[in-house]
């Protein structure tokens, strides 16, 4: 008989992990669903797609409780809500939020409430936010107009506001800028990610830098961001009023964190560019077929950003150690996953038929 001691855990959360490097309320257990912890998978026949002649890491947030790196923030934002005494929470969101938050919520006996844009939510999302019993509202706009709109409601009615706005979600999301040097024992050359509300690429700067004052790495990683064309505000320099793209997660026209990205883009000597669509599909497809990582589109950015970046002249990786972070899991968009490719061929249950079908040789 196996002993409970056995069927436990070693791993507590990224709060109770970090919670001496964390600025949050430690007056109360944290409220976690064991998010944190996740893979840092080599991938060396994406990296030869790539070109050949670096080492590529995949940061795989997609295995987090609710499919998305966004439980990092949240179980911090959730445990200070708790400490703070409130009742019930809100956000804005394209998706991932939504479904974090709704979790978090729903684990912490707090009453929930997101705003999405209507029609503008990948289907793994929305369901994960109604299943976790969140009251979701669609809203006749973008995220930025939910933004707005939620911002306005923690003004008047008593309800806390877990958008990355909330300085408690970056103390979450920096966590995983500790793993990866926890990890490989130091920093990597690059650090490459997508870029919508801009909370990620700066919640990762600000652990690296803290990791590096405190002395525990030598140096602080480059830093590639990467946008989708049509909502690329920080690449053109303004606000995207209709942003638009098949990347549902970063289809974000204002960043909250814009500023702090760029600040942490200079400060790193790092690029940010914009990859269309297509390119995002393609990577998209080629992280799944390659390496077996099967990831929402939004993640692929940073590899189209990659191969962009290659294929223009102006990104050198020669003998370099790269981290990509795949931020969510396929998924949460399975309309996305589907469209495009073949539907299953049906057969007769007989072996002939079989063989008549097989496309191994």
């Amino acid at each position: 008989m196996v002993s409970a001691a056995h069927t436990v855990s070693t791993w507590h959360g990224v709060v109770a992990h970090y919670r001496p490097r964390l600025r949050i309320n430690s007056s109360v257990p944290p409220v976690t669903l064991l998010e944190g912890n996740t893979p840092l998978i080599p991938a060396p026949r994406l990296a030869r797609a790539l070109g050949g002649d670096f080492e590529l890491l995949l940061k795989y947030e997609g295995v987090n409780p609710t499919g998305s790196f966004k439980d990092r923030g949240m179980t911090a934002a959730i445990t200070q809500a708790v400490a703070d005494g409130a009742q019930a929470v809100i956000c804005a969101s394209t998706g991932n939020t939504a479904a974090s938050a709704a979790a978090y919520a729903a684990r912490a006996g707090l009453a929930c409430v997101v705003l999405v844009p209507d029609g503008k939510i990948a289907a793994g999302k929305l369901a994960g936010a109604l299943s976790y019993g969140a009251q979701v509202i669609a809203i006749n706009g973008n995220f930025d107009d939910g933004l707005r709109m939620v911002r306005e409601a923690t003004e008047r009615a008593p309800i806390v506001l877990v958008n990355n706005i909330n300085p408690a979600r970056l103390q979450g999301q920096k966590t995983a800028a500790f793993e990866i040097c926890d990890a490989l024992g130091e920093a990597p050359d690059w650090l490459c990610l997508p870029v919508g509300n801009a909370g990620n690429i700066t919640a990762y700067w600000m652990g690296f830098t803290e990791y590096l004052e405190d002395g525990l790495i030598r140096s602080r990683p480059r830093l590639l961001g990467a946008q989708a064309a049509g909502a690329a505000p920080i690449v053109r320099g303004h606000v995207v009023e209709k942003p638009e793209t098949i990347a549902t997660a970063i289809r974000i026209g204002n960043p909250v964190r814009w500023q702090q990205a760029l600040a942490a883009l200079s400060e790193s000597n790092g690029h940010i560019t914009d990859v269309t669509d297509e390119e995002i599909l393609h990577w998209y497809r080629m992280v799944a077929q390659t390496e077996g990582v099967f990831v929402e589109p939004a993640c692929a950015s940073s590899l189209a950003a990659i191969a962009k970046g290659r294929r223009e002249g102006w990104l050198d990786l020669r003998g370099k150690r790269v981290v990509c972070v795949m931020t969510g899991h396929g998924l949460k968009d399975p309309d996305t996953a589907l469209s495009g490719l073949p539907a299953p061929v049906t057969i007769q249950p007989q072996i002939e038929a079989l063989l008549d079908v097989l496309q191994v040789r």
